[in-house]
Parts: structure tokens; sequence; C-alpha cells
């Protein structure tokens, strides 16, 4: 692979979305951002926490329920949600979802 480029041609079809569990992979990382592809089988969650670093969601494929601080989202493909750090955070997927995590490193 290049160095100047890290691409993926396929975002939503990258892996296949397991039938149990949660699969992530790293796509990329760096000093400055980490891209980080996630598939949640449906009925998957991850509880609340938080994280430490300004993110990013962008669901690609899927519904899910999202818990922002006091909001709550109805994600569905093209929800792009920017956090801020330590904004208390969970997910439960609705149905099998495909979603980017990108951590902005500070």
């Amino acid at each position: 692979m290049n160095e100047a480029s890290h691409h993926v041609v396929d975002l939503a079809g990258f892996q296949e979305v397991p039938t149990q569990g949660t699969l992530s992979r790293t796509l990329y990382s760096d000093d400055r951002i980490k891209a980080i592809w996630f598939g949640f089988a449906a009925g998957e969650e991850l509880s609340e926490h938080t994280a430490s670093m300004p993110a990013i969601l962008h669901f690609l494929q899927g519904e899910a329920h999202l818990t922002l601080g006091d909001e709550e989202i109805e994600a569905r493909p093209g929800t792009w949600v920017y956090m801020r750090p330590n904004l208390p955070h969970s997910i439960k997927a609705k149905t099998p979802v495909v979603m980017l995590l990108t951590l902005i490193k500070t």
C-alpha cells in the first residue's frame, strides 16, 4: 500500500457483519486519528462508556439506538455524530449495523 494514501473501496462491505457479537477492525491509525470499522449483530450493544478524545460515528448500514449524554437518537445509514471528549454514550443495534468510528487524537 502506498504510504501517502490508505483507502477502502466498499466501507459498508469491508467485512461481513457477524450474526452474533460485535466485530471491530482498525482501518487506519497514526499520531492524529484512528479509524475503526465496527459490525454489530442485531441486538448487540456497547454499554455506556466515554472516550477521552473527540470522536465521530458514521453509520453506514442498519439501524441503532444511540444514547449521547441525555440525548437519544435513532441512527440509520447516513447518520453522522460528533462526540466531544468524555461524553457518556452507548449503542444498541436494532438490525445488523456497520459503523465507522473515527477517534481524533489531540
